[in-house]
């Protein structure tokens, strides 16, 4: 039981000193945010279906030859937590790491469309290894994707890595909590750059698709709990925990906090982060998968009951917001809820601050979905939710 203050809890304090705190203007300059089609797929399985899915959903977005075609293209995946966490007997990529069939055939495809170099990121869990060697305890065979087309590279970004030095991304006017963040330079020495995510409950952020994914691109030699408090240090050492709780600051060398005296709650801060970042580094084209994944949480080691589920849908689109809204809307949960609200109720809402921010619309009204309609496509993970708040009590 948490400590008690007066009649509240602890948590309970906290959530609402954070509500009062959105009433606080933000940096949000977009008056009326752009909108891009969505496309959507019901895809029941994994295996050869999956690129033939995404092939179909890149052309009906315009195709991916006119984005990819002679560039260097970055993707993050998505490895949250380590190899050893497991759903009951369930694969990793079957619960909560992106199935590397998603990321090979998008690879695969984008090969056949011209890239010049394709490079997977992903920054896990406090741990400087190369990804080819993180993924095999999970029993993925690398070369499956590495040799899905050519010039494929995979890079940590937990780290300086290959890199001499941090690249800087500012936040378009400024932002809530951090003016910029350091990243990796492949985040920055790209032309273009793809989120590839799994569909899921959240704990803190209450859902996780494509925006929230990027919440990993920050490497923990800078915001991770054992990092340098002058300088970054030379391997990653713990989680992002200063990113939940604000209890301490990144390395002096990188961007401070703007605010100390902001609230230091999770579901404050963390939807401000992932709109910041996302805002900051672009995602200029978000795939979700939500083939098999997990309701409840984002990864084994949430608080049950967790569900092994299987929504058979693929999402792709070229704005991180109305992608994620589409998704959001797949799930059974309305994009235009707010803190408050399944899948909010502790949280402020990721779509409504990328919104802000200038990303693009949460607004299904001004999303062009194409493909499978959202109501032929649609799994509630919010009747999950709801039985799961009724069994914890």
């Amino acid at each position: 039981m948490g400590v008690m203050m007066g009649h509240c809890s602890r948590r309970a304090f906290l959530t609402t000193a954070a509500a009062a705190w959105v009433a606080k203007p933000g940096p949000g300059f977009a008056a009326t945010p752009p909108a891009a089609p969505v496309a959507v797929a019901k895809c029941g399985s994994y295996g050869p279906g999956v690129a033939a899915s995404l092939d179909r959903m890149f052309d009906q977005l315009g195709g991916l030859g006119r984005l990819v075609r002679g560039k260097t293209v970055a993707i993050k995946i998505n490895l949250t937590g380590s190899p050893t966490y497991r759903l009951g007997h369930a694969r990793l990529e079957d619960s909560h790491y992106t199935h590397p069939d998603v990321i090979a055939a998008t690879v695969h495809l984008m090969g056949k469309a011209g890239a010049h170099r394709i490079r997977l990121l992903e920054s896990p869990w406090s741990t400087a290894d190369p990804l080819e060697e993180y993924v095999l305890p999970a029993n993925w065979e690398p070369r499956d994707i590495l040799n899905a087309a050519p010039r494929v590279e995979f890079e940590n970004t937990n780290w300086l890595g290959s890199g001499k030095s941090y690249s800087r991304f500012p936040v378009p006017g400024g932002g809530w909590i951090y003016p910029a963040y350091d990243l990796n330079h492949s985040y920055e020495k790209c032309d273009v750059f793809v989120s590839i995510a799994k569909m899921k409950d959240h704990a803190t952020a209450g859902i996780t698709l494509s925006m929230k994914n990027c919440f990993g691109n920050t490497p923990c030699t800078i915001y991770g709990t054992g990092a340098g408090e002058d300088e970054p240090t030379l391997m990653p050492r713990g989680g992002r925990f200063m990113f939940h709780a604000g209890n301490r600051q990144p390395s002096k060398s990188s961007p401070q906090e703007k605010d100390p005296g902001s609230p230091r709650e999770g579901g404050y801060r963390v939807p401000r982060i992932v709109a910041e970042i996302c805002a900051a580094r672009p995602i200029d084209l978000a795939i979700i998968d939500g083939i098999v994944t997990m309701a409840g949480g984002e990864g084994p080691w949430n608080r049950p009951p967790l569900t092994l589920v299987r929504p058979g849908v693929l999402v792709a689109g070229t704005n991180a917001v109305c992608t994620d809204a589409v998704a959001a809307a797949l799930m059974d949960y309305d994009p235009m809820a707010d803190r408050g609200q399944p899948p909010f109720e502790t949280c402020d809402s990721t779509l409504r601050l990328g919104e802000e921010l200038g990303i693009g619309t949460r607004d299904l009204k001004r999303i062009e979905v194409v493909g499978t309609p959202i109501r032929e496509a649609m799994f509630s993970f919010a009747a999950l939710r709801a039985k799961a708040k009724q069994a914890r009590g």
